[in-house]
């Protein structure tokens, strides 16, 4: 759910041990605001967790605190985590035993851990391992200065209460990080999908949507702060649903209209914002993805055409033993709508599981099959990994031998980065609207944006920058970039 969205050049596809379960950290960038301690925040995992990140900075502003970049300059240190993977987890201890090292020369430093981590774990880390001063499960955010003082007070702290109702929509994000192009907006938190491998609906909680009036106030906030594209974010954003009168009923009564906000409403109103304001979205759910969405995105441009859309398996066993809510055939009837309304060229990427329990050869071979029909642009692909306290633990015998597991990865792997390459083949001679995110990583003479379907693209810098969008004309690529000249 919710997955990183690539951003490489002259790379492979990205693969295991990256996207959703990625352990790549990042880390806050350093503002200036005169506040009189420190805070280090790593963010590892999706994108919602970056998102957290900015609120949790913008709370803790609020309270005296200033970002810093330098772990060494921190008074205190989050590490905001990820419990989708093991080694996701295991990237996580690993960092803390270093932290911990810093605060034997450091005694007052404050380390804490946030999110997925922090609530799978809870007090674990304070009573048994003893490795950290602070928990902060991901609904806990606001309490974190009284936390912070506890711990000031000597005490160790703990918050891992999930809300039924906090979507922290009355939060302005400290934008880290920030390239001041390109910003997420977080719609909804939480999860109601119980697939049986996933830790999400035990660690970030049920679902529930923010008011489309601030989402829509927001968008309009950034844009006029400069930002040309935001991405709307939830675990599965097309269940995405707001209803006056539940949410406000102390405000309305009986007679006044029930103006039900589905998430085909709010991607039309984010669109209306401006033309010149790109929306994206992630993660859809192919059990919940409409028709009526998908004519949204083909009446306004400025909506992209791209959608990250998890299989996870192409056998329908496997995809009823995993909990999906659909089989293969209702998943292809879904891709092949997309291609029917928004057109063939619309940007399709995927989620992997090589070797979830139970799976034979002759299912992992579906999977390929399955690949092969649709040729996705790329994919987040990964070997399962059994979660403890998920229904999968539960029900099921993690019965695949690992260097099986591997062997079907590296072939998923393999395939996909074959469709990767003929995909972008098949775009050289092309000319796409690019909006320009920033220097090439390669290069300071080149810079980088994406198409409407999420694809990189590296061009000659010339007289352009960043936040303008341009013309390309694709002359040749890799399989994870498009590479052309600049069409005035």
């Amino acid at each position: 759910m919710a997955e990183e969205k690539l951003l490489i050049e002259d790379l492979d596809l990205i693969s295991e041990g990256q996207g959703e379960g990625q352990t790549d950290a990042r880390v806050t960038a350093s503002t200036h605001t005169g506040g009189s301690r420190k805070v280090y925040i790593e963010s590892y995992g999706c994108q919602m967790n970056f998102s957290d990140s900015e609120i949790v900075a913008s709370i803790l502003q609020k309270q005296g605190f200033d970002t810093t970049s330098n772990l060494e300059e921190a008074d205190v240190v989050f590490l905001n985590t990820c419990s989708i993977r093991e080694k996701a987890e295991q990237t996580v201890r690993n960092r803390l035993q270093q932290i911990n090292g810093l605060k034997k020369e450091k005694p007052e430093l404050l380390v804490g851990v946030l999110g997925c981590m922090a609530e799978r774990l809870k007090s674990k880390f304070l009573e048994e391992e003893r490795i950290v001063d602070l928990v902060a499960g991901p609904d806990a955010y606001r309490d974190l200065p009284q936390l912070i003082e506890k711990v000031d007070e000597g005490q160790k702290a703990v918050n891992t209460f999930l809300s039924r109702e906090e979507t922290y929509a009355d939060i302005s994000p400290v934008r880290l990080n920030s390239n001041g192009v390109t910003a997420f907006i977080s719609i909804m938190r939480g999860c109601d999908n119980m697939c049986t491998f996933c830790v999400v609906p035990f660690t970030r909680g049920r679902e529930r949507s923010r008011d489309p009036h601030s989402i829509v106030a927001e968008a309009e906030d950034l844009f006029q702060k400069g930002f040309r594209e935001v991405t709307l974010l939830g675990q599965n954003v097309d269940s995405y649903t707001w209803s006056e009168v539940e949410n406000n009923k102390a405000r309305l009564n009986s007679r006044q209209i029930d103006n039900r906000v589905n998430f085909a409403h709010l991607l039309e109103r984010v669109a209306q914002v401006s033309p010149e304001l790109r929306i994206r979205f992630s993660t859809s759910h192919p059990k919940d993805i409409t028709d009526e969405v998908l004519h949204v995105m083909s009446r306004y441009d400025n909506i992209c055409k791209y959608i990250h859309l998890p299989v996870q398996s192409g056998n329908t066993r496997i995809l009823e033993r995993m909990n999906r809510g659909y089989s293969r055939e209702w998943y292809l009837e879904r891709v092949g709508r997309i291609k029917e309304i928004l057109g063939p060229d619309c940007g399709l990427s995927s989620d992997m599981i090589a070797g979830f329990c139970g799976e034979t050869e002759e299912e992992h071979q579906d999977t390929l099959s399955l690949m092969n029909e649709v040729r996705y642009d790329f994919s987040y692909m990964f070997m399962y990994s059994e979660r403890p306290g998920t229904l999968a633990e539960k029900r099921y015998k993690d019965d695949i031998a690992e260097e099986v597991k591997k062997r079907r990865l590296s072939e998923i792997i393999a395939l996909q980065n074959r469709h990767s390459l003929e995909n972008n083949q098949r775009d050289v001679g092309k000319t796409f609207r690019v909006l320009v995110e920033g220097p090439s990583r390669r290069s300071p003479d080149f810079l980088q944006g994406r198409n409407s379907a999420n694809k990189v693209i590296v061009f000659p810098k010339k007289n352009k920058v960043k936040g303008e969008y341009v013309q390309v004309k694709v002359d040749r690529c890799t399989g994870a970039t498009l590479m052309g000249e600049l069409v005035e």
